[in-house]
């Protein structure tokens, strides 16, 4: 619950009128475009020490933020 909380904090830093629950697509919402991409994998990567590897880099693992904290946990196993 955690790490979608976190990720939710650094979307609605950016988007503050968005109310986002953790099962929305924030794609589809039009809160992402390439540039937002890159920075919602920086702000990954930093947060929670990981590196997102090539394969991971998918839409669908990005698409809302239970998608992002699921991928965050399984490279944290990965790591761990």
């Amino acid at each position: 619950m955690e790490i979608r909380q976190r990720v939710l904090g650094f979307i609605t830093a950016r988007f503050p009128l968005a109310e986002l629950t953790g099962s929305e697509d924030i794609f589809s919402l039009g809160f992402v475009n390439s540039l937002f991409a890159m920075e919602l994998v920086m702000f990954v990567e930093k947060e929670f020490g990981i590196t997102v590897p090539n394969e991971a880099l998918r839409i669908d693992n990005f698409r809302t933020a239970d998608s992002i904290a699921a991928l965050v946990q399984r490279q944290l196993s990965v790591t761990a």
